[in-house]
């Protein structure tokens, strides 16, 4: 199909073939459907289609079947088997099997090539939102970034915020007056979340050399885009982690690609599985950004795809801007079911040859209702769809043939190798460590001095001749009344009530100036 991805279709029962046209895949989509009813065979064939168009692809493998892609399918293999006759009955005539380009990514470095970001360029909303900060907390956080940016102190991986933390600490009195209180335990709270993280395994994902969008919107020379699949296996034991790493990359690339207005097609297509992660216990103010980001990144040449169960996972303002859907089988076994297989019917605009909510219900496994967009963006009305069959393999790759792709890949020498440069850890060690160097250069000099004064008292004591006591009282002078008043006075004002009398005697001299 000329500039569109072919999605399936075809024949008496199914209606005529369905395609995503290219020039609208930037719109973004939705993925839907309960588990087991498809929605990973709509993702991989999706990938295929947008690399066959030479179309960069970023995609999160949370069950570890996606790394299938990088290998060629085969009639003899078992999950292939009940696509030997779909290919003909949806008018797939050039169908063949082969492998897409693949690159294997993981925070872990473990899976794949890692996968870093440093803590500046994740920046305080999104770290605060990671570590479940509160308003008090986040305040203090935004503190330490600002105090970070104006002594040049870069914030780098965790021990540098780490370290900028124990100073904000330290000379929070100072700080307080300029930018607010800052408190010992709310400092404390936010180095245990830090060391929570750590534990989770955190701490790869700060650090550099830091992923460069660049190499996430690559082609191979024969003209297909690069599919980039992040292990998110392991990455789901912290869903924190993993959400707020994708919204990062998200506003990475917002804030960095150009404009480019309506392309023939997207520069990269996102796909966010799991997309409920991003959505759950997630403050307004981040949703809103989420939203703004899914509104406007269009215009840079992102499409951006949510994978989930169900739609009512997405919030509203962002479900009515997802062009292109997918939508599979919902059940519904409980009135709140009903209610949202109602609603997500009401999303598409109806077919008059069926139910859009019965088809939903009643699609079965590899099928889904779709709508993509037409000409002018206007919304295609609801078909029932067979998804073709894919290319590549269904299921996981072995071990040895992703540690084979990995070795393979360009990426490996740029990205394996950490990069510990100067930042705000070692300039505030070295701070540190000069300072008690000359911490104990004064101690030894103060210790020095007072040696000499005892010194220098005790050979006074014992160098002259001896006072007799008569010559020492006829040298006191003779204490009066008025000299007795006088010292009294002296007294008081050296007193508690004296002070005070001096601050009310400088207050009305001020006052009456």
């Amino acid at each position: 199909m000329q500039g569109k991805v072919f999605i399936g279709g075809g024949g008496v029962e199914y209606g005529e073939k369905q395609g995503l046209t290219l020039k609208y895949a930037n719109r973004h989509g939705l993925v839907a459907g309960a588990t087991g009813t498809g929605k990973t065979v709509t993702l991989q064939i999706l990938a295929e289609g947008f690399s066959d168009a030479g179309v960069p692809v970023f995609l999160s493998d949370v069950k570890g079947d996606l790394s299938g892609l990088a290998k060629s399918g085969s009639p003899s293999h078992k999950l292939h088997k009940p696509f030997s006759d779909r290919a003909a009955k949806i008018g797939f005539d050039d169908y063949a099997y082969r492998a897409s380009p693949v690159t294997f990514w993981d925070l872990f470095g473990v899976q794949g090539h890692p996968v870093r970001t440093t803590v500046a360029e994740m920046g305080p909303l999104l770290l605060a939102r990671l570590l479940e900060l509160s308003e008090p907390q986040e305040g203090i956080l935004n503190i330490a970034f600002r105090v970070a940016d104006e002594d040049g102190m870069a914030l780098l991986d965790l021990k540098d915020l780490q370290a900028m933390l124990v100073w904000v600490g330290q000379n929070r009195t100072a700080l307080s007056l300029r930018y607010g209180n800052v408190s010992t335990s709310s400092i404390g709270a936010i180095q245990r979340r830090l060391l929570v993280l750590e534990n989770q395994g955190g701490a790869a994902l700060f650090g550099e050399p830091a992923l460069e969008l660049a190499d996430l919107m690559r082609t191979t020379p024969d003209g297909r885009g690069m599919i980039n699949i992040l292990a998110s296996d392991k990455l789901m034991a912290a869903p924190g982690l993993y959400a707020t790493f994708l919204l990062w990359l998200l506003s990475e690339l917002f804030e960095e690609l150009p404009e480019v207005g309506d392309p023939d097609k997207p520069k990269l297509v996102f796909f966010f599985d799991e997309a409920h992660l991003l959505f759950d216990d997630t403050p307004k103010a981040l949703v809103d950004k989420v939203e703004q980001v899914a509104r406007l990144i269009r215009s840079k040449g992102v499409g951006i795809y949510f994978v989930t169960q169900n739609p009512a996972d997405v919030p509203e303002d962002i479900l009515g801007q997802l062009g292109n859907r997918f939508q599979h089988a919902l059940r519904a076994f409980t009135a709140r079911d009903r209610r949202n297989l109602r609603q997500a019917s009401e999303t598409y605009r109806e077919n008059p040859r069926f139910s859009t909510e019965e088809a939903i219900r009643e699609v079965g496994v590899g099928e889904a209702v779709t709508s993509m967009l037409m000409k002018k963006g206007i919304p295609g009305v609801v078909e029932r769809t067979l998804i073709r069959p894919p290319s590549s393999q269904l299921g996981p790759i072995t071990k040895a043939e992703r540690a084979a792709v990995i070795a393979a890949s360009d990426m490996g020498g740029k990205y394996d190798k950490v990069l510990d440069r100067k930042s705000a850890y070692e300039i505030l060690a070295k701070r540190a460590e000069s300072a008690a160097k000359e911490a104990e250069v004064a101690e030894v000099a103060a210790e020095e001095k007072s040696v000499a004064e005892r010194e220098f008292n005790a050979a006074r004591r014992f160098s002259g001749g001896r006072v007799s006591r008569s010559t020492s009282r006829s040298m006191r002078p003779r204490e009066t009344y008025g000299s007795a008043i006088s010292s009294a006075v002296i007294k008081e004002l050296k007193g508690t009530t004296g002070r005070r009398l001096v601050r009310g005697i400088l207050g009305s001299l001020f006052k009456g100036r």
